[in-house]
């Protein structure tokens, strides 16, 4: 391919995906730490001395009797006193049960602390929204196709970049005097952050590759919101999870999402000390509970489909979700330098455009 036309090609990818990066990049490094930002928005838990922590069974009977008519969804486990339980429901009382409400409960009196809305609560739940901007701009299938569209723009500005500069590769990487240039800054930043680019251009399109498929485009009839008012637990949880850790002792359970019937399971989602650092710990691992809370399967990471394991490695991957501290430091320094890039891009367009005039 002529160097002009893979020179337009990256100049159009570069214009085409420019904002799409800076947006991206910005709220993707404020990602990486979303546990660490969101527990600011908790509410301060005040440990009682010489009282014991709630039951499940307990904490889910307060939230019933606080919330009569609510659908309960999930709950995230408390891990210790200072820890509150964190129940999501379905409130007719809030937005109709159109939105959820998550209900944050004191882990040793069962007494609510705070409540907060969902993924469009911007004030009271930041990263939340924050996670569903990066996912889909807040635009529903219309942002999650332009996510999709988007990536593949930016793998292709990725790829055209690398073949055109291909021959100062050695120079950048080998830090000669020569290259260290103002007006070099553009090329400099694509080449030293060109694998973290890739890696996210590609884990990004991975997640979005279902925009590209027929049945994504489907017309399905518009969702009505119905609460359905959750009952008492079929079967004591805690005695569940007993036999659940007797039966598996390394899994840590974090979060409990209930049966709507007795004809569903109640899910476990955790994570064994056995598996790798690169699958979630929250995610990873589920037990399946009937409705006498017996277990009826288990999906440990190593069980299920390879494509569905490769998923979880691939959100960990692109969310910089292993390695510690460390690693998420790198995402950070590496996704601003990613910002930069559509910035230093849009100033060298600009630059030849006036040239040109």
């Amino acid at each position: 391919m002529r160097r002009s036309v893979l020179f337009r090609l990256h100049s159009l990818t570069g214009l085409l995906s420019g904002l799409f990066i800076l947006l991206m990049s910005v709220s993707g490094s404020l990602l990486v730490f979303r546990d660490e930002i969101d527990s600011w928005q908790y509410p301060t838990v005040t440990e009682i001395p010489g009282k014991t922590l709630y039951t499940i069974d307990q904490a889910y009977t307060s939230l019933r009797q606080q919330y009569p008519r609510a659908q309960v969804n999930s709950v995230s486990l408390a891990a210790g006193s200072q820890e509150p339980f964190i129940f999501t429901v379905n409130d007719s009382a809030y937005f109709s049960g159109e939105r959820s409400l998550q209900v944050f409960l004191h882990p040793q009196t069962g007494q609510q602390l705070r409540i907060r809305g969902g993924s469009r609560d911007i004030s009271g739940n930041f990263m939340s929204w924050l996670g569903s901007f990066h996912n889909s701009f807040h635009l529903k299938k219309t942002g999650e196709w332009l996510l999709g569209f988007f990536a593949l723009v930016f793998c292709t500005g990725l790829i055209t970049g690398m073949a055109l500069y291909r021959k100062q590769l050695p120079a950048v990487l080998g830090f000669r005097k020569q290259v260290f240039k103002r007006k070099k800054l553009h090329q400099l930043i694509g080449v030293y952050a060109l694998l973290f680019n890739l890696v996210m251009g590609i884990s990004g399109f991975w997640m979005q590759r279902y925009v590209f498929k027929k049945s994504f485009y489907q017309s399905f009839p518009a969702y009505q919101a119905r609460v359905k008012t959750s009952g008492a637990l079929f079967f004591s949880l805690d005695s569940a999870l007993g036999r659940v850790k007797q039966q598996y002792r390394d899994f840590t359970p974090y979060v409990i999402y209930f049966a709507k019937s007795k004809k569903s399971n109640t899910a476990i989602y955790g994570s064994r000390a056995r598996n790798s650092f690169i699958h979630s710990r929250k995610f990873a691992d589920a037990v399946f509970l009937d409705s006498t809370g017996r277990i009826a399967k288990t999906a440990f990471v190593n069980e299920i489909d390879a494509d569905d394991r490769y998923d979880i490695v691939n959100s960990q991957v692109h969310f910089g979700r292993y390695g510690g501290w460390p690693m998420k430091w790198l995402y950070v320094l590496l996704g601003i330098s990613s910002g930069i890039l559509s910035i230093t891009g849009a100033a060298l367009w600009w630059k030849r455009k006036r040239s040109q005039t």
